[in-house]
């Protein structure tokens, strides 16, 4: 006669191996700070592209190659995010080279004034937000980054 193990008999201390470690929330926070900030680059290049591409702009090659270069710059805080989210350590570096190129942008939208000023505090917050979120210790040791 066989025994049909108990909920509780099939549950073990040992971790999963197929089950990523649980993460600080703050790296989570941060992660998806980062993809929406590639997910806004990448839909602002793909507007670009398309606008250049359909010839409703003066220069149809400034704005094919501003479309193209914001395609590529979306590539850096997606796989940051991406990397953040794993919980990989390497992934610290560019998140936070990301938020530093922001900050900049950020600036110049904020003189540039009118409509672009919301845009501007839009991206210093989650640019200031993403950058004291990794180098907070909890997340800096998730990472194997801090003190053993």
């Amino acid at each position: 006669m066989s025994e049909k193990p108990t909920p509780n008999a099939m549950t073990s201390d040992a971790p999963c191996a197929a089950a990523p470690a649980a993460l600080p929330g703050r790296l989570t926070a941060a992660a998806v700070l980062c993809a929406l900030q590639g997910l806004a680059l990448a839909g602002l290049g793909g507007y670009l592209l398309f606008v250049g591409v359909a010839g409703h702009v003066d220069s149809a090659q400034q704005s094919e190659t501003g479309g193209l270069t914001l395609l590529a710059l979306a590539a850096l805080p997606l796989i940051a995010a991406r990397g953040l989210r794993l919980g990989r350590r390497w992934s610290r570096g560019p998140a936070l080279i990301t938020q530093l190129m922001a900050l900049p942008v950020a600036w110049t939208l904020w003189t540039a004034g009118g409509a672009l000023t919301a845009a501007a505090v839009a991206l210093a917050a989650a640019a200031l937000a993403v950058v004291v979120l990794l180098v907070n210790p909890t997340a800096t040791e998730a990472l194997g980054i801090g003190p053993a």
